[in-house]
């Protein structure tokens, strides 16, 4: 695979999602987990879905359970916190796995776009995120510590 858009994955709902649906937008593609500590970023990962979606960016949010069980819920209950918490509008997808033998394939190929710190591309924890430009390519890996409002700037490039 060369770009983002040649993946699928499964929405909240249950519906296979080509990634192509997305074709020439810039996406922001991040772990989420609903009893994190950085699970407020979920306010600026919304800010961000609102202030730049009207100039073609998508945020994606793929809970994972991989880290502390801190995504025990399943998909309704998850919809429901996201919307109720945090009023989360942007796309949300089913529950997957980021690191071991089960990665879903569009993370596994993230990792290995843009590996880790040190060259370890595994995922340390939730909120990690990836910023993919509107051809398709992996631009940059963010840290979880990495605030959502800190890379406004790198999506403002990515947006042209």
């Amino acid at each position: 695979m060369t770009t983002a858009y040649e993946f699928e994955a499964t929405d909240i709902d249950g519906k296979n999602v080509p990634l192509a649906d997305y074709r020439g937008k810039a996406l922001l593609i991040v772990n989420v987990a609903s009893k994190c500590g950085f699970t407020p970023q979920y306010t600026g990962l919304e800010k961000l879905w609102q202030d730049y979606r009207d100039r073609g960016l998508v945020v994606l949010g793929f809970p994972c359970d991989q880290f502390g069980n801190q995504e025990p819920g399943n998909e309704e209950e998850i919809k429901n916190f996201c919307s109720l918490t945090y009023e989360v509008d942007f796309p949300m997808f089913a529950k997957i796995e980021v690191n071991g033998a089960n990665t879903h394939p569009l993370w596994k190929w993230l990792k290995k776009e843009k590996g880790g710190l040190l060259g370890i591309d595994a995922i340390k924890w939730n909120f990690t995120k990836f910023l993919v430009g509107r051809d398709g390519k992996p631009v940059k890996r963010y840290a979880p510590t990495d605030k959502p409002e800190s890379i406004a700037g790198d999506i403002e490039a990515a947006l042209g």
